[in-house]
């Protein structure tokens, strides 16, 4: 917990250094809000490369994991085409968001507010009114549980009970085990949410990044429809699922090779988004044909 309590105190450092819309008591975040996609773009609209887990503190199942990902599984496996994100990557992935404030008739008073992302019309209820997250056995959703409080100018959420699910869209899993912890504020017109995931499977430590809207008002959110079908060959008996077994994945080298990268840093973990891992990353992979740089310098 004192990591979290460390994101804490940077994120209200950062609003200090601003000015925000909002009292310190509540917040109203109902709006019509545009993804901004410059934070990480090539990651979350195209989507990741094979084999990519850089800066990310994946241990080795999740690696293995991942290494063992063939992309035409999403094509093949029916029950996969039309799954929706898990509420840690859809706050992440390509997606505009719609938040409703609920107020209860009674008191008057904001109890709730629910999302509605544009990929698979997935929404999320986040409550405010002090209810306990249910046991650890309970079912899991792709939303999950979340419970929130307002805290220095900004709305703290807490989420668990989620399916099991994705990190990056290249196979690099998520547990139903992990929780996740958001902060939210607004300056302006831009909101901005952290994000610190906590999954013990598959993570050696938390996993911080942030994402931002731009408020819209001439936003509208259509219905998503989606359909399964199978969109390739599946093999005479019908029941293939595409992927590779440990060591066969002939393309795993692929990306570092392409952009003449050291494909140990590549592969992720902790230890690489440190400056001590320079000196025993490798040399790079492959030509320098996409350097702008000096690529084999040290």
């Amino acid at each position: 917990m004192q990591f979290h309590k460390l994101v804490k105190v940077l994120v209200c450092t950062t609003i200090a250094l601003g000015t925000y819309s909002a009292t310190a008591q509540e917040i109203n975040f109902a709006g019509d809000w545009s993804g901004l996609f410059h934070e990480d773009g090539p990651e979350r609209i195209p989507g990741p490369t094979l084999a990519d887990y850089a800066g990310l503190p994946i241990n080795e199942a999740a690696r293995m994991r991942a290494n063992s990902w063939d992309p035409n599984r999403i094509s093949v496996v029916p029950e996969l085409q039309c799954r929706e994100h898990g509420a840690d990557y859809s706050m992440r992935g390509l997606a505009h968001m719609r938040i409703e404030r609920v107020i209860d008739p009674r008191s008057q008073q904001a109890i709730a507010f629910t999302t509605r992302m544009n990929f698979h019309n997935q929404t999320r209820t986040i409550w405010l009114d002090g209810r306990e997250h249910p046991p650890a056995d309970a079912p899991h959703t792709w939303a999950g549980f979340s419970t929130a409080h307002f805290e220095n100018g900004m709305m703290v959420v807490h989420t668990t009970h989620q399916k099991q699910s994705y990190t990056r869209r290249n196979g690099l899993p998520a547990s139903a085990d992990r929780e996740f912890w958001e902060y939210w504020y607004i300056h302006e017109n831009i909101l901005t949410v952290v994000t610190v995931v906590d999954d013990p499977v598959f993570y050696t430590e938390p996993l911080v990044r942030s994402q931002n809207w731009m408020l819209n008002p001439a936003l509208r959110i259509n219905h998503n429809n989606c359909e399964y079908v199978i969109e390739t060959p599946v093999g005479d008996d019908g029941q293939i699922v595409p992927h590779y077994l440990p060591g066969e994945n002939p393309f795993l080298q692929e990306t570092a090779e392409t952009y003449h990268l050291p494909y140990e840093g590549m592969q992720g973990g902790a230890e690489t988004m440190y400056p001590e891992f320079r000196e025993e990353m490798g040399q790079p992979l492959g030509d320098n044909r996409f350097c702008t740089l000096d690529c084999d310098a040290p």
